[in-house]
């Protein structure tokens, strides 16, 4: 099972930058390669259970559920229920932690999947640099004084 993590420091305190992560349904607000982001069924941004439908800047669509939402830690999960992407038992987790030296936020963006052993390394790099470094570049641009 593939094991990712990518991380950035985000120009923003931990409080400013998790009222973004923790709203389900704005990554497009802030992910450059996310086009559109539906809630299904009405459903609440920070209730566990809602799914999302994502539509990719290529227009592949990903449906994702909020498996967990911690507040006090900061920790956002959530698991791919339909996708392009040939995974299993996909679960990613971000989480933000304060940087207090200087009053940013360190954020990490992990992945567990299962997937065939041909697909591990290109998934792997896959998610680590084109999705969650993609992202992470887009909360950096979006937080920064000239973003």
């Amino acid at each position: 099972m593939p094991d990712v993590t990518t991380s950035a420091v985000i120009p923003a305190d931990a409080d400013t930058v998790w009222r973004m992560i923790r709203d389900f349904g704005c990554l497009p607000t802030w992910h450059p390669s996310i086009a559109a982001s539906e809630l299904e069924g009405g459903a609440l941004t920070d209730q566990v259970g809602t799914v999302r439908r994502l539509t990719l800047g290529d227009g592949g669509t990903v449906r994702e559920s909020l498996v967990a939402l911690d507040d006090r830690e900061r920790r956002l999960t959530y698991a791919i229920l339909e996708s392009p992407f040939p995974v299993r038992d996909y679960r990613s987790t971000i989480r933000v932690h304060p940087v207090t030296s200087t009053g940013e936020s360190f954020v990490a963006w992990s992945v567990l999947f299962d997937c065939d052993l041909d697909d591990a390394e290109r998934l792997s790099a896959l998610f680590g640099r084109d999705v969650f470094g993609t992202g992470l570049d887009g909360l950096v641009s979006y937080f920064s004084p000239t973003g």
